[in-house]
């Protein structure tokens, strides 16, 4: 498919008290994680149920929606950080997906492009992310748009995302 951007695409941020925004959230959210890259599992109806209130508690979090024709194709959770070395705001992506019927037409592309303007009017000094080592798309992708591995001394490797699951 072409990288060619629908003419017709349309990038809001989400207002979590709308109800329509909420469920398109939701949808995108677990069509993601229906997907290999996204666990290859639904949500479960807990999740379901509270993940946009919860949402709407965490401040300096903000969703992004790509629609065509009404209908959400595409999604970017983000969350407002705040990194110390440069003592200004950050802005972590830690969701991004596209629909896979929507996928290589640039979708992704605008998110990243809005995603960059909301992080530059908080003032961000950086956007960070996670990817997984086999989503060889997802990394070229990230690649083309300037991001890459951190470091801050080569001779001391790069960053890795560890994690410790809490019951």
């Amino acid at each position: 498919m072409s990288d060619t951007l629908a003419p017709d695409l349309v990038i809001t941020r989400a207002d979590f008290a709308d109800p329509a925004d909420a469920a398109a959230i939701v949808a995108m959210l677990d069509v993601y994680a229906r997907d290999p890259m996204g666990g290859g599992e639904p949500l479960s109806d807990d999740v379901r149920e509270r993940l946009v209130p919860a949402l709407a508690q965490v401040p300096g979090a903000f969703v992004l929606l790509a629609c065509l024709d009404g209908e959400a194709v595409g999604i970017a959770n983000c969350f407002t950080g705040f990194s110390t070395f440069a003592a200004r705001p950050l802005v972590n992506i830690h969701d991004i997906a596209v629909a896979p019927g929507h996928r290589g037409k640039g979708i992704a592309r605008a998110l990243f492009a809005a995603i960059e303007a909301e992080a530059l009017a908080r003032g961000a000094c950086k956007i960070t992310l996670e990817v997984l080592s086999g989503n060889q798309r997802a990394k070229e992708l990230y690649a083309s748009l300037g991001y890459g591995d951190y470091q801050l001394d080569p001779e001391t490797g790069h960053a890795l995302f560890w994690q410790k699951r809490l019951s």
